[in-house]
């Protein structure tokens, strides 16, 4: 008689598991979940997350054309037709703001990123190198800090004007990156002689290995608010340029709708629309930016974190 062999099943693998396996791959970043822990940051991230996705969707919610003109929808409150209501001469606010949304997103963020980049080479390129690169980057940071920003950008604006967006975003970015360069290079000063940097110098890194292996990735809570300061500064003194009459009137943005506005005299008319909303949007955008900035402190810096320990029971 032939000996029965026994029948081996497959190993089946828990649903539990496997499904932890697969969630597994779609992680939350460290970092994002530290942010979106913290109310103030969360916060923040709500806020300027509406606002990306207005930017977003502009295209398709804004019908009317914002540099239209239209004599028969002149100083229209807001109502079905125009959300936002007209402005004196007939153009749709609603339209305007939402396009104008986009723009400075863009233009924030770009200034934000040329100064940050700015700022973080040359402040960790001058406390790591010393010597004399350190004193003519020093020398250099100071005139920047000594120049008043924004009589500085009313001359550049003036000359330049018609540079468009892209001007701005460079006069922006140059001139904002002097602060967080200072900042930056004192952090940098501080991690210089640490043990983890004098290792890697000891293991013959070279000099790019330690400054982006090992200064940088300590320093980039730092970088991230830098970034954030620069942004919101970047969205006020712009507005604020729109607002005087130094932008370029041919393109739609917040500070140019609010530039009309004043020009046209509207809140001496009763016309409160073309002020208001605008503004909204960009008091909505800067709170946000305020709120990341601050819950980006608190998670980066022990000190400012409130964290409660939780109870242990007795055993």
């Amino acid at each position: 008689m032939s000996q029965l062999q026994p029948t081996v099943e497959p190993e089946l693998v828990p649903l539990s598991i496997a499904a932890s396996g697969k969630r597994a791959r779609f992680r939350i970043p460290g970092w994002l979940t530290l942010l979106l822990a913290n109310p103030k940051s969360r916060f923040g991230l709500v806020l300027i997350g509406f606002i990306v996705v207005v930017a977003i969707i502009a295209p398709w919610v804004s019908v009317n054309n914002p540099t239209d003109f239209n004599i028969l929808q002149t100083r229209q409150a807001p109502s079905w037709h125009h959300l936002f209501g007209t402005t004196d001469q007939g153009s749709d606010i609603f339209s305007q703001v939402m396009l104008g949304t986009r723009r400075s997103l863009i233009l924030g963020f770009s200034a934000a990123l040329l100064a940050t980049v700015l700022a973080t080479t040359l402040g960790i390129t001058a406390a790591y190198a010393g010597g004399v690169l350190d004193e003519v980057i020093n020398f250099l940071t100071n005139v920047f800090l000594v120049i008043p920003t924004i009589p500085l950008l009313v001359v550049i604006s003036g000359y330049l004007r018609a540079g468009g967006m892209s001007t701005m975003i460079l006069v922006l970015g140059l001139t904002l990156w002097a602060f967080e360069a200072r900042i930056l290079r004192g952090q940098a000063l501080t991690l210089r002689n640490r043990d983890f940097v004098s290792a890697a110098k000891v293991a013959g890194e070279s000099t790019w290995r330690v400054v982006f292996g090992e200064l940088m990735p300590n320093m980039i809570s730092r970088i991230a608010a830098a970034f954030v300061l620069v942004f919101y500064i970047a969205l006020l003194v712009d507005a604020g340029l729109e607002f005087l009459g130094l932008g370029d009137n041919t393109h739609v943005s917040w500070g140019m709708v609010l530039y009309w506005a004043q020009t046209n005299s509207t809140v001496l008319q009763g016309e409160w629309w073309p002020f208001f909303f605008p503004g909204l949007f960009l008091v909505i955008t800067v709170v946000g930016l305020v709120f990341l900035l601050a819950g980006i402190d608190e998670v980066s810096n022990p000190r400012l974190r409130n964290l409660k320990a939780p109870k242990k029971g007795k055993t």
